[in-house]
C-alpha cells in the first residue's frame, strides 16, 4: 500500500484527528489529504511529470509532509536541502540534482535565489496556496517503486552522495520503525530534529503519520521548548541525538520535569555514551537506541522498548532486513567479533544518483558496506565499535577510535572529545585526542582515563578545543578534526594545550 493510500485511509476512518500540530496551527487527516491533492493539481500546473526532481530548503513544516505525500502520489523526486550547508555547498547539490522546482520558505529566500537563476523555479512554502490545475495528470495509484527521495549523505569523509530511496524503501524503513515504539494511532510523537535528514524525517515523524498518530512537529530545536512540549503536550514518543538530548538534560527545569507520558525516547546518528543512557533512565523514561544511515532509509538494527535496560547496545537486526558482521576478506566473523556492518533488505537505497561508480563500491550482491564496525553477543545484540574509516592502524593493530572516546567521556568536565589517528614514524599511526572540557582537566587526566586498556591503545597526545566540528545532527565531521589537528602541530609536534 503507498504512502498516499495510507494517507487517505487515514483520512476516510479518522478524518478529525489531529495528524500535525505545529507553530502554525491544527492539521487533521482530513485537511491533510485535501492539502495534498491541490499541491498535486498546483505540481500538474508547473508541467511537471513523474521523475522531476522537487528540491526543499525549509526549516520543519506541515508543508514538508504536504509535499512529499504530493511528490509520491505524482512520482516526483523530492530532494531535502540541508540548509545548515553553505551556499557553495548547496549549490553542488542543486547542480547535482538538477530540480525543476525548488521550494523555500521566507527564511531561507535569498539562498534559494543564489542557488537558482531562474526565477520561476521558486516558490515560497508556508502560504499553503496551491492554483488548482485542469489537466489532472496525476491518478494516484498503488505501486511503489517510484524514486521519492534524493537525500545526500552528510559529508562527513567527502562530497556529499545523493542516495536514491525509493516509495518501497521508505515504507519498509516506517514498518520496522513501527515494530521498533509498537507504534499506534494513540501515540504524540515529538519532532525536533530537521527533517531535511532522513532520519528526522523518517524514523518517527513520517511513520507517526502513516499509522494514524498524532505528530507534534517544531521548527527548529530550542532545549526549554522542547522540554516543555515533552511535558505539556502529553508526548509519548521522541527520536533525539545526543547532542540534543543532553542540552534538554542540561536545562534546570530537567530535574524537577514530568516526563510520565512518554513511552520511550530514541537516540543514535553517533556513538551514544551510556552515561547519557543512565541520566534518562534516572527519570523512569526508556531510552533505546536506533542504527541505520541514508542508505538504509534509514531504520537497520534497534532495541525495543523490553531491551531498554540493556545500556549501550543498539539492538537487534530490524525486523524486515538482514545483517551480517564481515571481515576484510569478506567472511563472516564468530560472535563477539568485530566485523563491519552489511544490510541487505527492502529498506535501502536504489543506487547513487548518477554515480554509478559509488553504488557499486557500496553494493555487493544486495548487501549495502556500512562501512561500520559492530560486535554481536550470544543474545543476538549488536554492539557499536566504530566507523571501519576511522580505524587507526598502529604497528599492525587496529585502533576503535569509538573505544578511547568512551573512557574520556566517562571524565566529570569533559564535554565532547574526537580521537584519530596521526602519523608517526615507528608504529604508523598513534591516536591523538581533541578535547572539548572545563579548565580543571589535564592532559594527564585524559591519558590515565584510558589507562585501563592495552598499551597500544593509549594516547599518544592531547588537544584542547573550544569546539568540534560538527554536521547539523551533531555528528562530528572526522576530517575536519584530522584537518584541526594538523593545523595545531608546531614544530612537527602536538600541542597538549590551547
Amino acid at each position: 500500500m503507498s504512502l498516499y493510500q495510507r494517507l487517505c485511509g487515514h483520512a476516510e476512518f479518522q478524518p478529525n484527528s489531529a495528524a500535525i500540530e505545529s507553530e502554525s496551527g491544527v492539521l487533521t487527516y482530513l485537511q491533510l489529504k485535501v492539502l495534498t491533492d491541490q499541491c498535486c493539481d498546483w505540481f500538474d500546473s508547473r508541467g511537471l511529470s513523474r521523475g522531476d526532481r522537487v528540491g526543499i530548503l525549509a526549516q520543519n513544516h506541515a508543508d514538508w509532509f504536504i509535499c512529499l505525500f504530493a511528490a509520491a502520489r505524482c512520482r516526483l523526486i523530492l530532494v531535502p536541502l540541508n540548509w545548515r550547508l553553505s551556499v557553495a555547498e548547496l549549490g553542488f547539490v542543486v547542480s547535482d540534482c538538477e530540480p525543476a522546482l525548488l521550494l523555500h520558505d521566507s527564511t531561507f529566500a535569498e539562498t534559494a535565489r543564489q542557488l537558482v537563476t531562474d526565477e520561476s523555479a521558486l516558490q515560497l512554502i508556508g502560504n499553503r496556496q496551491f492554483p488548482p490545475s485542469t489537466k489532472n495528470t496525476f491518478v494516484p495509484g498503488a505501486a511503489t517503486d517510484s524514486d521519492l527521495l534524493i537525500v545526500y549523505t552528510s559529508g562527513t569523509t567527502g562530497q556529499p552522495k545523493g542516495a536514491v530511496l525509493r516509495e518501497s524503501a521508505v515504507l519498509c524503513s516506517a514498518e520496522m520503525s513501527q515494530h521498533m515504539y509498537d507504534l499506534t494511532p494513540e501515540d504524540r510523537v515529538l519532532n525536533v530534529l530537521p527533517l531535511f535528514h532522513v532520519g528526522g524525517l523518517n524514523i518517527q515523524p513520517l511513520p507517526a503519520l502513516l499509522y494514524g498518530a498524532t505528530l507534534v512537529s517544531q521548527s527548529r530545536f530550542d532545549a526549554l521548548k522542547t522540554l516543555d512540549s515533552l511535558v505539556n503536550d502529553k508526548i509519548t514518543l521522541m527520536n533525539s541525538v545526543p547532542t540534543v538530548l543532553q542540552a534538554i538534560i542540561d536545562t534546570e527545569q530537567w530535574a524537577e520535569a514530568d516526563l510520565s507520558s512518554i513511552r520511550a525516547i530514541s537516540i543514535g546518528s553517533t556513538d551514544v555514551p551510556v552515561s547519557l543512557i543512565q541520566s534518562v533512565h534516572a527519570k523512569g523514561v526508556s531510552l533505546i537506541q536506533v542504527y541505520g544511515a541514508t542508505e538504509m532509509a534509514p531504520v537497520a538494527i534497534y532495541q525495543r522498548i523490553e531491551h531498554a535496560d540493556i545500556e549501550g547496545t543498539i539492538g537487534r537486526a530490524g525486523l524486515l532486513n538482514e545483517i551480517r558482521l564481515v571481515n576484510e576478506q569478506g567472511i563472516e566473523v564468530a560472535v563477539g567479533e568485530s566485523g563491519e556492518i552489511q544490510v541487505k533488505g527492502r529498506n535501502l537505497l536504489d543506487r547513487y544518483w548518477k554515480n554509478p561508480q559509488a553504488t557499486d563500491a557500496a553494493l555487493n550482491d544486495g548487501w549495502f558496506r556500512t562501512g561500520d564496525v559492530a560486535h554481536r553477543d550470544t543474545d543476538g545484540f549488536y554492539w557499536f565499535d566504530d566507523r571501519l574509516k576511522h580505524v587507526i592502524i598502529s604497528g599492525g593493530e587496529n585502533i576503535y577510535p569509538a573505544e578511547l572516546e568512551r573512557l574520556i567521556r566517562d571524565l566529570d568536565g569533559v564535554t565532547q572529545v574526537a580521537v584519530v589517528g596521526r602519523t608517526h614514524e615507528k608504529w604508523g599511526e598513534v591516536p591523538v585526542a581533541v578535547v572539548v572540557s572545563e579548565p580543571q582537566i589535564t592532559a594527564e587526566n585524559i591519558k590515565a582515563a584510558c589507562e585501563t586498556i592495552a598499551r597500544f591503545k593509549q594516547l599518544h597526545d592531547v588537544i584542547f578545543v573550544n569546539a568540534l566540528p560538527a554536521n547539523a545532527l551533531g555528528k562530528v565531521v572526522v576530517a575536519k578534526v584530522k584537518e584541526l589537528v594538523q593545523q595545531k602541530m608546531t614544530n612537527g609536534r602536538y600541542l597538549e594545550s590551547p
